[in-house]
């Protein structure tokens, strides 16, 4: 009787499992069904809304219902992805943010509302921009390595700027300057403009910060590219080469990347996911992200959580070394 009993409570388990399983599948398949908000968690018009707002457009003429895009700025990002952190994990609410608030803030910030690695599900990769380091002719330098060979000669008399403190072109400046134990100076600036506007006029001798909005002076010879810091050369810059191929292990960029709140389900991560390359690698999504001095991302839902977990480890070391912080 009781071994009755044992398999009677077997076979219901599995009969609950399977029926578990079969919902599942037809949540993915029935999502889905009503609009689905896309938070930004950055201003209207910058890099990551304009790419948010092609990939809202192409996935709602796709999936059949509206995608919203929903601006929330604030605290580099963390507003917005708090609120994506917090939401019910129906599919319903997810972000497409940048690797500060997936990676690095919650470093830069001693009071986190939320865990990226805890709080949030991987979706995909969509794009990365390298950074870059610039000078002019106002400093005797062709690439990296002649840069922190003159910069060696005269210990602290080089100055660099950045967009600003806990910016991705600050870490990047602190890990090159440890990399190469150089005695550099950095000068955080509020954004690229005012780098810019010092660089040529000489206050500073370089500047590492994204490559986008360099691009344009590099091609036209008014700066030198120094070095990029992908692992490969940037297409729109060829002749600019990489760090790694001077020697220096300086590996940096912004990337960005779809992610909704734990505990959503697989099977409308992977229609995400799916749908999402496919846009990324159309025609128009490319040129978009290439606008942006973007390489196209892609990929699976397991190589963005592999991607967090390494870019996090890696910044959380240089952000204590250098004891950075935003609060």
């Amino acid at each position: 009787m009781k071994k009755y009993q044992r398999l009677t409570v077997c076979a219901g388990a599995i009969l609950a499992l399977s029926a578990t399983a079969a919902n599942a599948k037809d949540d993915a398949a029935s999502w889905p069904n009503k609009p689905v908000r896309l938070i930004v968690p950055f201003p209207a018009g910058g890099s990551t809304d304009v790419v948010a707002r092609l990939i809202a457009e192409r996935l709602g003429q796709k999936l059949g219902q509206q995608f919203v895009v929903d601006n929330r700025p604030g605290a580099a990002g963390n507003i917005g992805t708090d609120q994506v952190a917090k939401a019910v994990p129906d599919g319903y609410t997810i972000t497409l943010t940048t690797s500060g608030p997936l990676a690095n803030n919650k470093y830069l910030y001693k009071s986190m509302p939320y865990d990226p690695a805890k709080d949030l599900t991987p979706i995909v990769l969509v794009g990365e921009i390298p950074l870059v380091v610039v000078s002019t002719d106002k400093t005797p330098a062709k690439d990296l390595k002649e840069f922190i060979a003159l910069a060696k000669a005269a210990p602290g008399k080089y100055s660099v700027g950045n967009p600003g403190n806990g910016t991705i072109g600050h870490l990047a400046y602190e890990l090159l300057r440890h990399a190469t134990k150089t005695d550099l100076l950095a000068v955080p600036y509020k954004g690229d403009t005012p780098a810019m506007t010092d660089l040529m006029g000489g206050s500073i001798q370089a500047i590492v910060a994204p490559i986008t909005a360099f691009i344009p002076q590099i091609q036209a010879g008014k700066m030198n590219g120094l070095a990029v810091t992908s692992k490969k050369r940037f297409p729109g810059t060829p002749n600019v080469p990489t760090a790694v191929e001077q020697g220096f292990d300086v590996e940096a960029s912004v990337w960005f990347a779809v992610a909704g709140p734990a505990g959503m389900p697989r099977a409308i991560v992977e229609k995400l996911n799916r749908e999402i390359n496919i846009v990324l690698d159309s025609p128009e999504g490319r040129a978009k992200l290439e606008q942006f001095g973007a390489v196209v991302g892609g990929g699976t839902p397991e190589q963005l959580d592999s991607l967090m977990k390494v870019e996090s480890a890696k910044w959380k070391r240089v952000i204590e070394e250098a004891n950075i912080r935003l609060d």
